[in-house]
């Protein structure tokens, strides 16, 4: 079986879920994905072969970058496609977006027979207006809308992340029986709070803050940061320190924003670490953070970062998004108003001073978090994959 995917393959987790899933029920795989300055061409992670096409990704550039990137990328994962088929006969493709188009890769493939799975991680069309607003002209959005109805209808079927996104398919007209929800939920074998240290709450009488993901203006680590000078500010007895562990194109922002605001000290970033050392991470602290900016775009979408949380057995407090309202229930992930540092900073604080609604929280999200668990997801998407080649 292949795989497509823009990314850094030891880099995305959702990627590396479904692969190493597959390998475990049997299936070989291999993984066509970007190449990192340094990594070979060719390779191999847990059972799963990686072809390093040597495209990199221009996190933070402009849009004529991207779309040289992506044009770049579908050109040589079509060759490598063709070429790798020819040799070992692929029984599915995955492909993995963005960008939606990336399916068109896999089409010699199909017209052979061979069927197509596409996975859509993120809506496009929304994504593109909240990352470029001053380009998201009418024009535009027509076009990003035409390629994602026509991705999909060249795929024989449709995986996303959650129900929000697979109820706006169906919305845009795709047949409800060609779309399969498979949450981007974590590896409950890697992210398991019993293989790490347990840290009591401030044991060293510090409140440890942390936050595992991306620095780019999706996320308003910004609010975070301006939290924790409210905190300082409001309780200089509560001593207060972010831990921040990613990279993006926001973070030199996100480190003069820090200084500004007299927490430079406070906001320690520690750049992006691998898959395997996040639960560790995770560990160390003593709160989640899951601060997301609220648009059209992440209307739809649902952070991994509460369900890591939750399952290492952490309190968590997430922008209150219509998304997290549907997974998470009021007893759970601690929500505040999305772009409010002051609401951000009393809830955490609230948290604090509260054990019991603290421990509650916890033992709530920890339940949720096993009921939609990564193993029964991946029980899932393997029957559907085997459904796809069983019918052809």
């Amino acid at each position: 079986m292949a795989v497509l995917a823009h990314a850094y393959y030891e880099e995305d987790s959702r990627v590396r879920r479904e692969a190493e899933a597959l390998v475990r029920a049997g299936r070989p795989v291999d993984v066509f994905a970007l190449r990192r300055p340094g990594d070979p061409a060719v390779g191999e992670l847990d059972g799963v072969a990686i072809h390093r096409l040597d495209v990199r990704r221009h996190q933070g550039a402009g849009i004529g970058v991207y779309v040289r990137e992506y044009l770049d990328f579908l050109l040589r994962a079509t060759i490598a496609l063709a070429r790798a088929h020819r040799a070992q006969r692929f029984a599915l493709v995955h492909v993995d977006t963005l960008p939606d188009f990336l399916v068109f890769a896999a089409m010699p493939l199909r017209l052979v027979g061979v069927p197509v799975l596409l996975d859509l991680h993120e809506a496009m069309p929304e994504f593109f207006r909240a990352r470029f607003p001053r380009r998201a002209s009418r024009f535009a959005q027509g076009l990003l809308r035409l390629q994602e109805r026509a991705s999909i209808a060249a795929a024989d079927a449709v995986v996303t992340v959650n129900d929000a996104l697979g109820d706006r398919l169906v919305t845009l007209g795709t047949p409800a029986a060609k779309v399969t929800v498979i949450l981007n939920t974590p590896d409950v074998a890697l992210f398991d709070a019993a293989t790490h240290e347990e840290r009591a709450f401030m044991a060293d009488g510090v409140l440890r803050l942390v936050y595992a993901g991306a620095l780019t203006p999706t996320y308003e680590i910004d609010v975070a940061i301006e939290a924790v000078a409210a905190l300082a500010a409001s309780r200089p007895e509560l001593p207060v320190v972010l831990e921040v562990y990613g990279r993006g194109d926001a973070e030199s922002n996100l480190r003069a924003r820090a200084l500004e605001l007299g927490v430079a000290d406070r906001v320690r970033f520690h750049g992006r670490i691998a898959l395997e050392l996040v639960p560790g991470a995770i560990a160390a602290a003593d709160m989640g953070l899951a601060p997301t900016r609220q648009t059209q775009f992440t209307d739809f979408s649902l952070s991994t970062k509460l369900f890591e949380y939750a399952a290492m057995q952490k309190p968590a407090v997430a922008s209150a998004l219509p998304t997290v309202a549907r997974y998470f229930g009021p007893d759970t992930i601690a929500t505040y108003r999305p772009g409010d540092a002051a609401d951000l900073a009393s809830v955490v604080a609230r948290l604090v001073d509260d054990p019991e609604e603290r421990a509650a929280r916890v033992v709530a999200s920890a339940a949720r978090a096993r009921e939609l668990g990564w193993d029964g997801e991946a029980r899932r998407y393997c029957a559907l994959v085997e459904r796809l080649i069983g019918e052809r």
